[in-house]
């Protein structure tokens, strides 16, 4: 089992800019003795300054003690040159993501520091092996790619390429863990774990907004008040920047051979091209400036209270999503004096497999990736209306409906009613396949599942990445075994039906699970275990 480094180890850091600050920051909180380099000296004291601030700064908070501090500052050393990183443990380096200048600077350092001396890469797009390729020693270098801001992002993707050795990648792990990181495991394959698994989250939203599905305002509410994100797509990307994002997605698609699920969009290239590319342009999915309201999310006009509600199933159908929602919306309807029928099950010859709310001739089931208007056909029901995934009903505000194109306006005030006397805000969206929540679920685990299974990362290590490393409310592994693998896979089957694109094939490694539960209604299948 590998130790982390001690804390009489010396972490020499290259790079004084934001990334490097941080990890410089964390290094020496944690009792390291740190040297910070930079072709800018200027830049380092700057840098070190920096650091001393947001010290003080956590010492108001009561988050670190005064002495802890003033130790933690005394650690923070600025080098004038490379040699004087001869005597460190680790150097990380946190330079311009660029190929050639990385390579350059690897192959001044591994002939200045000690042979024992770890290399480590902060890159967040670049090839890990590409990097090492023209060391002497190439398994001496491994990615520490932490993520922005480093003091307080908990996650460190420790990223082997074909050459590193595993010893050191993990001793670069456990000491990751030991700064108080969330460090996982990652092979040098492009985007790494979160850069990469979290296209889908982007992808989906630009493509449900180029399909009118709504706008951006109410996109981003019903994945932050239904999907329970942090931020909708739209949000995001602003935030980050319209540039670096496109750049990023662009650099995926490429580095995997034009994988059809990795497109870049249309949407955010217009916006591009026109500068504008986000908050720090003024403008990008939204304007942003003084006295500029953000714009309300399409709510439906109340509707009239039912009288009555029922559900139907089938009775050896486990509907996990369907009975979180009943139990929340049947109680609410309880105490608004709405009644609300027992289970009628469903006798072995009807053909409908999912359970159903039904209120004025409407017939309300959870989205399994095929529109409303097309599930409406294949069932003969015209009156058919679509929910959107919660990830918590019970704490939710908001639900996402869509109606068939044959669903009466009667059924549709109907649904719209019964939700809204739940105590939810009712959002229409325009009837795309697989809504927005769930479609976008399924394609995070989808991609989640691949990274798994050719061999990037394991199950644990992509859900805590993408917990930890964008916030994500559930690692989408988890998310999926919550849903059931089973319905993941139809919605995933019926939008590549829908589109008649590879982009939305399923992964091997889902239908692996499914196959291995055949005859147990797939409920068995689980990418964690139980």
């Amino acid at each position: 089992m590998a130790h982390a480094l001690d804390r009489g180890s010396v972490i020499a850091v290259v790079g004084s800019g934001a990334m490097g600050s941080g990890i410089a920051q964390v290094a020496a909180s944690s009792g390291h003795r740190v040297l910070v380099y930079d072709t800018r000296p200027e830049a380092v004291g700057k840098a070190i300054a920096g650091i001393g601030k947001a010290y003080d700064k956590l010492v108001e908070k009561g988050r670190m003690g005064a002495l802890e501090a003033d130790l933690a500052r005394e650690r923070l050393q600025p080098a004038a040159s490379l040699a004087e990183l001869k005597e460190a443990a680790l150097v990380v380096e946190a330079i311009v993501e660029d190929l050639e200048v990385k390579r350059k600077l690897f192959a001044e350092l591994e002939d200045l520091v000690a042979p024992g001396c770890i290399l480590a890469t902060n890159t967040s797009s670049i090839s890990v092996t590409a990097i090492a390729a023209q060391l002497k020693r190439p398994e001496r270098l491994v990615g520490m790619h932490f993520f922005n801001p480093v003091p307080l992002m908990a996650l460190v993707e420790v990223v082997e390429g074909v050459a590193t050795d595993k010893g050191i990648a993990d001793t670069v792990y456990a000491t990751a863990e030991a700064w108080g990181k969330n460090p996982v495991h990652a092979k040098s394959t492009p985007g790494f774990i979160v850069n990469r698994v979290a296209r889908p989250y982007y992808a989906e939203g630009l493509r449900l907004l180029q399909e009118q599905a709504a706008d951006a305002a109410t996109l981003d509410a019903v994945m932050r008040d239904c999907g329970g994100f942090r931020m909708g797509p739209f949000e995001l990307m602003d935030l980050i920047g319209h540039d670096v994002n496109f750049s990023v997605t662009q650099s995926v698609f490429k580095a995997y051979f034009n994988d059809p699920r990795f497109t870049p969009s249309v949407v955010q290239q217009e916006l591009v091209n026109a500068g504008f590319l986000g908050r720090k342009s003024g403008r990008g999915f939204y304007r942003y400036g003084e006295g500029i309201a953000m714009p309300a999310a399409q709510a439906e006009p109340e509707a009239e209270r039912p009288h009555t509600v029922r559900i139907t199933r089938k009775r050896d159908l486990q509907d996990p999503v369907f009975d979180a929602l009943q139990a929340v919306v049947s109680e609410r309807l309880a105490a608004a004096g709405v009644a609300f029928s027992h289970p009628a099950m469903f006798d072995g010859t009807d053909t409908r497999e999912e359970p159903a709310f039904h209120v004025h001739g409407a017939a309300i089931y959870l989205t399994d990736g095929r529109s409303a208007t097309q599930r409406a056909a294949d069932d003969k029901h015209p009156d058919t209306v679509l929910f959107d995934l919660m990830l918590d009903p019970a704490k939710g505000t908001r639900i996402a409906l869509a109606r068939a194109d044959q669903c009466s306006e009667k059924a549709w005030q109907g649904a719209v009613g019964m939700f809204q006397a739940a105590g939810f805000t009712v959002t229409r969206l325009d009837d795309v396949p697989g809504m927005a929540v769930m479609r976008t679920v399924a394609m995070l685990a989808n991609e989640a599942a691949d990274a798994v299974n050719q061999g990037v990362c394991s199950a644990r290590a992509v859900d805590i990445a993408m917990q930890k490393g964008v916030n994500y409310p559930r690692g989408p592994l988890a998310w999926a075994d919550a849903v059931g693998l089973r319905h993941i896979a139809a919605v995933l089957h019926n939008l590549g039906q829908a589109y008649g694109e590879d982009r939305y094939r399923v992964s091997p490694l889902l239908r692996r699970k499914l196959a291995a539960n055949v005859g147990t209604n797939s409920a068995g299948a689980r990418f964690h275990a139980a």
